[in-house]
């Protein structure tokens, strides 16, 4: 049941509940598997406050059959789109390199797309889903969830380099946003990010005169790489899906301000403004002002409005036709010999 102070439309509702996404809502409900108070929604339609949505039997096992597993990528393999001779992540998910039991296994009819890529030369944690609020959840303009890493550098790691990592590098021309960094051995660092820039740890790294030599990802928001095996695979829980759409916090939109009175024309254009299109105005008619001339092309005559002359007594001459620089001139026609076809051999 909707208990909101205000009118919401279905597909936004059912992507702040973490339902699905606005894109997946729009479908179900063109589908006719979405039903306010027992009738069939219909897009773009609003609920009300103490009105009751439900969901079709057939939508949620759509919703549910949407995959989400968790991938530990080994160094070599590319999580997004491949180039030649090149093997993405997506290809090694099979029933060979799953660790442990999954209900299903990813077929050629899923879409399996990662959600925070992992870099060539990188190795780790990588989630790969269908799921449209998931993604949301962990790559949106609005998640706080934030990602750990483990990384072996080369160089001197000193104070000041380590104070620059956390925070006053920029990258592209932007700033970066505070890091937690932190010293764990003599030449191993761990990193806590809240963006994913690309390659932004070796970026990072290159700019304080380090150079990075294994990086990993160990962490995504509560999701840990934990025990399972490199180039091994297992499916996303739902209590695990749960616990990482919590993290999601979207920022809240601020109210729009009322919009303050209009001042009058008068007012305005004592400031200088200009006029506002299609405002009255108090001034007189054009024909009462004595300070401009009549519309009428003689001085002193009747202002002429759109009724003007009869259309019968209008003079208009006539348009000069273009004329034709070739007329009259001779221009020999040629003849082609026929066409000689060369048989194939």
């Amino acid at each position: 049941m909707y208990e909101g102070a205000e009118p919401l439309r279905i597909n936004k509702w059912l992507a702040e509940e973490g339902v699905c996404s606005r894109r997946e809502a729009d479908a179900l409900i063109l589908k006719g598997l979405v039903k306010v108070d027992g009738q069939d929604a219909i897009a773009g339609q609003k609920i009300e406050a103490g009105q009751t949505l439900t969901l079709e039997q057939k939508a949620t096992r759509q919703l549910d059959n949407k995959l989400s597993i968790l991938y530990h990528k080994p160094v070599g393999i590319v999580s997004g789109t491949p180039e030649a001779g090149e093997i993405p992540a997506v290809r090694l998910i099979t029933e060979e390199t799953l660790s442990g039991k999954a209900h299903a296994i990813p077929g050629r009819y899923n879409k399996l797309a990662p959600l925070g890529r992992l870099d060539k030369d990188s190795r780790g944690l990588l989630v790969m889903s269908e799921d449209g609020v998931l993604a949301k959840a962990l790559i949106g303009p609005a998640s706080q969830v934030d990602k750990e890493y483990i990384v072996k550098v080369r160089g001197e790691v000193t104070e000041e380099a380590l104070a620059k990592l956390r925070h006053g590098l920029e990258l592209d021309g932007r700033k970066l946003k505070p890091a937690g960094v932190e010293r764990i051995k003599a030449q191993e660092l761990r990193f806590v990010l809240h963006e994913g820039r690309n390659r932004q740890i070796r970026r990072m790294c290159d700019l304080v005169g380090l150079r990075v030599v294994d990086l990993m990802r160990v962490r995504i928001g509560s999701l840990e790489l934990a025990g399972l095996p490199e180039g091994k695979w297992r499916p996303l829980s739902g209590k695990e899906r749960e616990a990482l759409l919590q993290g999601y916090a979207p920022s809240e939109k601020a109210e729009r301000p009322a919009r303050a009175e209009r001042p009058s024309r008068s007012e305005r254009s004592s400031r200088g403004e200009r006029p506002v299109r299609g405002e009255r105005s108090d001034r007189p008619p054009r024909g009462d002002r004595p300070d401009r001339p009549p519309r009428s092309g003689k001085p002193g005559g009747k202002p002429m409005g759109k009724s003007g002359p009869p259309r019968g007594d209008r003079k208009t001459e006539p348009a000069e036709k273009p004329v034709n620089p070739f007329r009259g001139a001779n221009f020999k026609r040629t003849k082609l010999g026929p066409r000689k076809r060369t048989p194939l051999k």
